[in-house]
């Protein structure tokens, strides 16, 4: 699994014109999900995400997490983090997991992540075409692969 995260004081996605969920401060994580990705990956990711110290202390000091400031997370599916652009200038997704794969790992890590965290977050819908918003606040932006994880 690859993820992007953002961190926002505000963020919300847009499902055919209506807001599916939207966050105070927080983060936005976008994830992209491979064949190969499973429980472990979800397990690491999730402890890794709730615990990065992204958040400033009070000296302005990145040094809080996201469960230290109480913040929320805004979590959304997006294939094309797996894009390959070695040949050509068309993007190529053979990495991405298909629909049959993908849909319940993304499911279980957001089970995860509510658990880890102890509280609901916002989601996306996987497939939907969404519009996101967000104000990136720093900007803070870290980009996470589990495959990469030593």
């Amino acid at each position: 699994m690859i993820v992007v995260i953002q961190r926002v004081s505000e963020a919300s996605v847009k499902i055919e014109g209506a807001i599916k969920s939207a966050i105070g401060t927080g983060m936005m994580v976008l994830v992209g999900i491979e064949n190969e990705d499973n429980q472990e990956d979800i397990s690491w990711l999730s402890k890794k995400i709730i615990n990065l110290r992204i958040f400033p202390d009070e000296n302005g000091v990145m040094n809080k997490s996201l469960i230290e400031v109480n913040g929320d997370l805004l979590l959304i599916s997006q294939f094309t983090l797996h894009a390959s652009t070695k040949k050509g200038n068309r993007p190529s997704y053979i990495k991405a997991a298909r629909p049959e794969v993908a849909i319940p790992l993304y499911e279980k890590l957001i089970q995860t992540l509510e658990f880890d965290l102890g509280k609901k977050i916002g989601t996306g819908e996987f497939g939907a075409d969404m519009k996101v918003s967000l104000v990136n606040d720093g900007p803070v932006t870290i980009q996470i692969d589990s495959k990469n994880k030593v």
